[in-house]
């Protein structure tokens, strides 16, 4: 048996979101977060089909009557963060199918009933249900058999508490038909609920390029710990393309997790969160440099990480026909 799980940038059908209407974390800030998801979206759907999911399909007729390549179910979800409960497509000899993960709420700190059983109530083909915890954010992938992961979450004994690191490893390599699965044991971000997910911390760009989070400034609390990731990657055989850790963000007097590498790949295009940051146009520079094929996008994420997520934890990549999905 052959299984490969793509990298984010090769070709897909759509990207699925789930929008904030009724969920209770957004309340302080939902017509601001709205807004955005709304700007994030239309960036999507220029490129490509948006699926778009909320508990409340009346709350989105105000924004999303005359929008092209959208659409719009209404399925109940305790959290907006699809990313780690969304189902994730593989190539199980050469066909495509959906892993159904379990999600507890990143060790049990937050409800998660109505997200854990989103996947078996949303896809109808193809999905494959696997007793085994793991989010989206998780993990990364070049395409061709490694993938990048962190030691503080796919080893947090607050997921698979059963399972030591040797059983997880040779789980994750057999799942994804993995050459290589590189586990950092350095990576953090203040602010960060999901327990260092490498979608904060390092990406792969292309098969041979990881970019990853630098910290520059010595004052700066990440600045050893970042150091230390940097040098585990270092020992790696890729590439590596440093994008700097914006300026300190914070909200009711709580740092956020504010990080470049939330960033999205759609067809023709790459969505980089930015965070009206100095930082913000010398990123979206480096990337330009570096994704000569794409498109450079830039969606202010300032709101989104007031709930300790960005724009890649808030949507998940389907490579399937649409026709899969009810």
């Amino acid at each position: 048996m052959q299984i490969r799980l793509p990298a984010q940038w090769e070709k897909q059908k759509s990207i699925m979101v789930v929008f904030p209407t009724t969920q209770k974390d957004w309340q302080h800030s939902i017509n601001e977060i709205q807004e955005s998801y709304v700007k994030f979206i239309k960036s999507i759907t220029i490129f490509q089909k948006c699926i778009v999911i909320c508990n409340n399909k009346k709350a989105l007729s105000k924004y999303f009557n005359s929008y092209k390549n959208i659409e719009i179910h209404e399925i109940k979800t305790d959290d907006t963060w699809i990313r780690d409960f969304g189902a994730i497509d593989v190539f199980i000899d050469k066909k495509l199918c959906s892993y159904d993960f379990k999600f507890n709420a990143w060790g049990e700190k937050f409800e998660s009933s109505l997200d854990n059983q989103f996947n078996q109530s949303f896809f109808k083909q193809n999905l494959l249900h696997v007793d085994f915890i793991l989010e989206g954010g998780s993990i990364d992938c070049n395409g061709e058999g490694v993938m990048l992961s962190t030691v503080k979450c796919i080893f947090n004994q607050n997921r698979n508490s059963t399972c030591k690191e040797e059983e997880i490893t040779k789980k994750l390599k057999k799942l994804f038909g993995l050459k290589e699965l590189i586990v950092l044991r350095y990576g953090a971000l203040i602010g960060d609920d999901t327990d260092s997910h490498i979608d904060t911390l390092a990406r792969f760009i292309d098969k041979e390029t990881i970019a990853y989070v630098k910290c520059y400034d010595s004052n700066d609390i990440h600045y050893d710990e970042l150091n230390k990731m940097e040098k585990e990657l270092e020992k790696t055989k890729f590439r590596l393309i440093p994008l700097p850790l914006p300026t300190a963000k914070t909200f009711k007097n709580s740092r956020l997790p504010a990080t470049y590498l939330n960033f999205v790949f759609i067809n023709g295009a790459l969505i980089v969160p930015i965070y009206n940051d100095k930082n913000d146009k010398k990123v979206i520079e480096i990337l330009q440099k570096e994704i000569k094929n794409r498109k450079i996008i830039a969606v202010d994420a300032s709101i989104f990480i007031r709930e300790h997520g960005s724009l890649h934890c808030s949507c998940i990549n389907q490579m399937f026909e649409y026709k899969h999905i009810i």
